[in-house]
């Protein structure tokens, strides 16, 4: 049985096809769309996740959600060690880092971002502050891609997959000029034919 991707359009799922891409690995994708008036995810999901989660995994009898886990466990589980520091690499606690930066930290000023953006003047009082949260934390990523490209080491690992999301969000916030090196991350992710092959198969992935 091949691996069982619940992908929704326009999401964070993308990076897993992208990943699965990399490492060869056979799947097979279940779509769902979001709702066109309200962007969000179609109650159908709530049948694989009950809080509607996607991306989530099957694996045989593993189900699991949530991207940074299923990153670790299919690099763990299918073949990508290179995409994983070793535990007595001088590099390991840095990756541990960064994979968690990309949902515990710069997620929750993108996703403030996108729900007051559906409140107009109402939001007039925190978005300075989500504005100024938000231009730390790509600004602390542009810094650490700085002359190398990579968030750790010197070739594609895991934290870049984890993290090709938020990037992914500056750039189409129009914010690459003031962002270059995030900018040209995206850029050279997209260039990989593995990511193509992701977008062929996983649709529309934000006007790329």
């Amino acid at each position: 049985m091949s691996i069982v991707v619940h992908h929704l359009n326009n999401s964070r799922s993308h990076r897993i096809l992208w990943l699965l891409e990399e490492l060869g690995i056979d799947y097979e994708i279940r779509s769902y769309k979001r709702d066109a008036t309200t962007n969000l995810a179609p109650p159908e999901l709530t049948k694989v996740h009950p809080l509607g989660k996607s991306p989530v995994v099957e694996d045989d009898e593993t189900q699991i959600a949530e991207s940074g886990a299923i990153i670790q466990y299919l690099c763990e589980r299918h073949g990508g060690d290179g995409w994983l520091p070793a535990p007595e690499d001088e590099t390991y606690v840095k990756h541990l880092e960064w994979m968690h930066f990309a949902e515990s930290s710069v997620i929750v000023p993108i996703m403030l971002r996108l729900y007051t953006s559906r409140l107009g003047e109402a939001a007039a009082p925190l978005q300075d502050r989500i504005d100024s949260q938000l231009a730390d934390h790509f600004a602390y990523m542009d810094r650490a891609l700085d002359g190398n490209g990579h968030f750790v080491g010197h070739g594609w690992t895991a934290a870049d997959v984890m993290l090709s999301f938020p990037a992914e969000i500056a750039i189409m916030q129009g914010m690459g000029a003031t962002y270059p090196n995030l900018a040209k991350f995206v850029e050279a992710i997209h260039a990989r034919p593995a990511w193509k092959r992701a977008r062929e198969r996983g649709g529309a992935y934000f006007g790329w």
